[in-house]
């Protein structure tokens, strides 16, 4: 299996009202290292899975609604509890419409899987992955 990885970055607001989450039950900030890997089993006649250009963008262009937002308020996560991982469940299935609208570029057919991985800190992260 083949891969691109791209990274980018999101500084959100929200709060997790629920008492398993204690202190961050409050409102409160994050800033999240976005990582998005776009799998392939083959790579074209150049050698390419994915275009990291093409990744980029369309990565940037997923993470902008959310960047500088209070999650509380963002429509998307109405009625959940926005944790790392369903944050990370939110951009994988936006990058999976980008996918499916061949927005990757001519290459978009071949990816079949993707990892969205988001960084909390240097010691804890969270992702959602799955075959496309």
């Amino acid at each position: 299996m083949f891969a691109v990885e791209v990274r980018d970055h999101i500084m959100i607001a929200h709060s997790l009202p629920r008492p398993v989450f204690g202190p961050a039950q409050g409102m409160h900030g994050a800033t999240f290292v976005v990582d998005a890997a776009f799998f392939t089993k083959d790579v074209d006649e150049d050698g390419l899975a994915v275009d990291i250009g093409a990744a980029m963008t369309v990565l940037s262009e997923v993470l902008k609604p959310l960047n500088y937002k209070n999650l509380d308020e963002v429509e998307a996560f109405n009625g959940k509890v926005s944790t790392t991982e369903v944050i990370a469940k939110h951009i994988f299935d936006q990058l999976a419409q980008a996918v499916s609208e061949k927005r990757l570029g001519p290459g978009s057919h071949r990816i079949c899987r993707l990892k969205v991985m988001l960084h909390e800190s240097h010691a804890a992260r969270g992702w959602y992955e799955a075959d496309l």
